[in-house]
């Protein structure tokens, strides 16, 4: 069977802010309103961040907007939602984030094989003057393109 996957969601500026030194794939506890609202695009994954509390991964500040054609009993949008992980993964992860500047960030929020997934990355702070180098790095990549693209 092939892996289907279709990336719903993306945090840009996970990518911007940080060093992805690792990316890990995770599963997510959730309601099935909620599902349905991923599906139709309706999260946001931009303020969140991982916590590992006792012995599980937990995703803070995700905002899934409640789905429309739901119930009354819709879930709260930014509640805290467990990760599926196996147990060695995640004492992995809490290893790798008791060391000073990494944290976990998630990244993208995807389909595969009709279930939602979540990559999340072990990330380390960029300083300002990285970012720097990266804007520069691509406003260069994007003068590249233009004038091969004016050359023909």
């Amino acid at each position: 069977m092939s892996d289907a996957i279709k990336i719903l969601i993306k945090n840009k500026k996970a990518r911007h802010e940080y060093f992805i030194e690792e990316t890990i794939e995770a599963g997510i506890a959730l309601v099935g309103s909620e599902v349905k609202s991923i599906r139709s695009g309706k999260a946001n994954i931009k303020e969140a961040y991982v916590r590992i509390m006792n012995n599980e991964a937990e995703i803070h500040g995700m905002h899934i907007s409640p789905y429309e054609k739901g119930s009354a009993y819709n879930q709260d949008p930014i509640r805290i939602r467990i990760l599926l992980l196996h147990k060695k993964q995640i004492i992995k992860l809490a290893s790798q984030v008791a060391q000073k500047g990494l944290t976990l960030v998630p990244l993208t929020v995807y389909l595969k094989n009709g279930l939602v997934k979540i990559e999340v990355g072990v990330a380390r702070g960029k300083k300002l003057y990285d970012k720097r180098q990266d804007i520069m790095r691509k406003d260069a990549q994007r003068k590249q393109d233009v004038a091969r693209k004016m050359a023909r």
